[in-house]
């Protein structure tokens, strides 16, 4: 109805009515041309703006909000994860002294190359799945049925939209998965930064952080950093630590941005789903309705034909 609203907005009527006025003048005047000019182009805008009502009432505004949430969230959470799992390699070779290993053990600088592939699939998996999205919500969207007919619910429709349900719901417990799994370079972060803070706070104090306590690195390597040493002073000055530390809190906002998208998907696919399923039962009483009909129809002829036979 506010989509309708739109065409009784006092600006629009004075427009077309000063519109019709001057049409009424030039008519008055005797100027044919410009009457006929003026009246084609009162037509012409008011077709443009059925045209621009009927649009928009066809677009899916509860999946167009969703969809440009997961974009959004999932943009946050590739963009800004695969930065600070860049800067997490630099802070390890830089101030821990760590290096990559020689062949193909599996050491962490790998599974954070592992890590970048895993994001980069995700971005384009789900910039496809969201496409997927906008177009279940095109198809089950109500103004598509007054724009282009009716159309016949099918089974293939139906299972669609139930496999998407389905699918959504495994999605939003993937990225509630990937969400506390960012959870914890936060935490670890958090920590380090703490670390920092009280270095600076309290004078003389000998804190120390070792990698074995996240398992970072296995428990016969000792790669332990504290705050006397000359690395440790660096690494907290540097401004490397303090963006690495807030990218991965945005990537952890970006994770949960898309589950919060994922239920709202749930929310639009269920009530699609319903919408489906009662234009299914709709569909098969028309079905019926007209049927019954036809019959009563035919009756009607026959009885009609046989009283007129009989009056011959």
């Amino acid at each position: 109805m506010s989509l309708y609203f739109l065409l009784k907005i006092k600006n629009i009527q004075q427009y077309f009515v000063s519109f019709l006025q001057q049409c009424e003048m030039h008519w008055v005047t005797g100027w044919k041309p410009e009457f006929v000019l003026c009246c084609l182009n009162f037509f012409f805008i008011s077709w443009c703006f059925e045209c621009c009502i009927k649009c928009l009432g066809g677009i899916p505004y509860a999946s167009l909000i969703a969809t440009i949430l997961l974009y959004a969230g999932v943009a946050l959470f590739c963009g800004c994860g695969h930065e600070a799992l860049s800067g997490t390699v630099n802070i390890l070779q830089t101030y821990f002294e760590m290096a990559r290993t020689a062949g193909d053990t599996l050491d962490v600088f790998t599974m954070i190359d592992i890590f970048k592939y895993v994001i980069y699939g995700i971005a384009a998996a789900f910039f496809v799945y969201g496409i997927l999205l906008m177009v279940e919500g095109f198809f089950t969207t109500g103004a598509i049925k007054d724009l282009y007919g009716d159309f016949k619910i099918t089974t293939c429709g139906r299972c669609v939209s139930a496999w998407f349900i389905m699918l959504t719901y495994l999605f939003m417990l993937a990225w509630l998965g990937v969400t506390a799994f960012t959870s914890l370079p936060v935490y670890m972060y958090f920590n380090l930064w703490t670390i920092c803070r009280n270095t600076t706070l309290v004078e003389g104090a000998n804190l120390c952080l070792d990698l074995r306590q996240f398992g970072i690195v296995t428990i016969g390597e000792e790669k332990k950093i504290c705050t006397v040493s000359e690395n440790f002073l660096r690494m907290c000055e540097s401004a490397e630590l303090n963006m690495t530390f807030h990218l991965f809190i945005v990537a952890l906002a970006g994770a949960g941005a898309a589950v919060i998208a994922m239920v709202h998907y749930l929310m639009v696919l269920s009530a699609n789903w319903a919408y489906v399923k009662d234009a299914c039962r709709m569909q098969k009483y028309e079905d019926i309705k007209s049927k019954e009909e036809q019959e009563l129809h035919d009756i009607h002829s026959t009885r009609s034909k046989e009283r007129l036979n009989a009056y011959t």
